[in-house]
């Protein structure tokens, strides 16, 4: 299984919460797993704000963001571009999107293209998991949008 993964469930892997296991599980079985290269902005800024507003503390917000650091390499990264922008900008009309949701939707689309295989895209935002299957994406979890 090739698997696209958003910051909503990528950061899953680095904090213990709702979903981290099955998350954990998905990433270990697929064949390759990818993301946007605005993932790792996105990644650091939650696991800043976890330690912000207390979720987390600061010392485990920084070991989750070392090791989140330490594993960025082991994923395919797909590049952000003028050409992937203007396609987001697109999406963002076409489904409603906040910006990060479409340049995240632009990249997996994109990268689904770029390898001619079908793409799992992983998020657990409802917005981009519920407009993925429209423009031509699996989803996972199951179930998310009800």
């Amino acid at each position: 299984m090739i698997v696209y993964i958003d910051a909503s469930a990528l950061v899953k892997r680095y904090v213990a919460e709702r979903g981290s296991d099955e998350v954990i599980e998905l990433t270990a079985d697929a064949d390759i797993v990818a993301t946007s290269v605005v993932s790792r902005a996105e990644v650091a800024a939650a696991l800043a704000r976890a330690a912000r507003l207390g979720a987390l503390d600061h010392d485990g917000a920084r070991r989750a963001q070392r090791r989140f650091s330490r594993e960025w390499l082991d994923f395919a990264r797909v590049p952000v571009s003028e050409l992937l922008v203007s396609r987001a900008e697109s999406l963002a009309w076409d489904y409603a999107l906040r910006g990060y949701d479409a340049i995240q939707l632009a990249s997996a689309v994109t990268w689904q293209e770029s390898i001619g295989e079908d793409v799992v895209v992983a998020t657990f935002d409802r917005q981009l998991w519920k407009a993925a299957p429209d423009a031509g994406l699996q989803v996972w979890p199951e179930g998310l949008g009800k």
